[in-house]
């Protein structure tokens, strides 16, 4: 019997344009990172995706990801979702979400999907998804606490897992690391 193999692709929706009238000292970082509106569904999510396949590659491009395109995981909080696509064919969805400029809702806001983490798994993603999750938070409180350079903005944009394993050690009060001193992580 033959396995099928999936790839699991970890989306972040970064928004581009600024919204207008905001109250208070909000970090610049928070403003492209915000949450998405309820209108987002896994549904529009994916008719989006299948409209632009099918004007980037046509037919066969969009035959080729229709069965196997799934939405896994969709947090509005966080603007982040999870897709599983056969391997055969994550790339087309990725070139996809790339040329895509703006959310696939009626008057839908600006905005860059961005590519995150491809995995064969989907623990591997979810587990990414966290430790970007906690960063970002990390890394507003430190702009909102007024320090020029956050290194915890720099392994979000990074991706440097030694990084991130110092910044978790020398962070371990802001969040519920489950690292230790001497744990080393297999991923």
């Amino acid at each position: 019997m033959v396995r099928l193999k999936d790839r699991y692709l970890l989306v972040n929706i970064v928004y581009t344009d600024l919204p207008t009238g905001q109250k208070g000292p909000v970090p610049d970082l928070l403003l492209y990172n915000q949450p998405t509106i309820g209108e987002l569904r896994p549904q529009t999510i994916l008719k989006g995706i299948r409209s632009q396949v099918n004007a980037l590659f046509g037919d066969c491009g969009s035959g080729s990801v229709e069965r196997s395109l799934q939405v896994k995981y969709l947090s509005t909080a966080t603007s982040t979702f999870i897709l599983r696509i056969s391997r055969a064919h994550y790339r087309l969805v990725w070139a996809a979400l790339t040329f895509m400029d703006r959310l696939p809702v009626k008057d839908g806001r600006p905005c860059v999907f961005r590519v995150v983490r491809v995995s064969g798994t989907i623990r591997k993603v979810e587990e990414e998804a966290i430790r970007r999750a906690k960063l970002l938070v990390l890394a507003a409180k430190d702009e909102m606490a007024g320090k020029a350079s956050s290194d915890a903005l720099n392994a979000l944009f990074r991706g440097d897992k030694d990084s991130v394993r110092n910044l978790a050690l020398v962070n371990d009060d802001h969040d519920d690391a489950e690292m230790d001193e001497g744990e080393v992580s297999d991923g």
